[in-house]
């Protein structure tokens, strides 16, 4: 299956669970590798500013990085904002194939998403 004919249905919860993972299953995966760099960067300042009180001595490590009632939404933003501009950037992949493939008579089929 070559990546245009690929289904572009399952790239959304692909990337949903990890950043650039859609994108890495159409094809693109220098773009998605860029994705999971950065939702990582996110998710490594999130756990430097959250589990900062976890490092002390004294408190055990396991139990202090669980206590999830001292996350703010702050914390969680930056990663949350990083994973919905990969799904939109999946959805313009798929309304940028989709407008390719009804000008290009060509290619046949002009669904992306694989549905009848």
């Amino acid at each position: 299956m070559t990546d245009r004919a690929r289904p572009l249905w399952p790239a959304y919860p692909l990337s949903a669970l990890v950043a650039g993972l859609g994108h890495w299953y159409l094809g693109q995966w220098k773009r998605g590798v860029a994705w999971f760099a950065l939702y990582a960067i996110a998710l490594v300042f999130l756990s430097a500013r959250t589990l900062s009180g976890a490092l002390e001595p004294g408190e055990p490590f396991v139990l202090t990085a669980l206590q999830f009632e001292a996350v703010s939404y702050a914390d969680v933003a930056v990663p949350l904002a990083v994973l919905l501009a990969c799904l939109l950037d999946i959805y313009l992949i798929g309304v940028t194939r989709r407008a390719n493939a009804s000008s290009d008579p060509s290619t046949g089929d002009a669904r992306s998403n694989g549905s009848s």
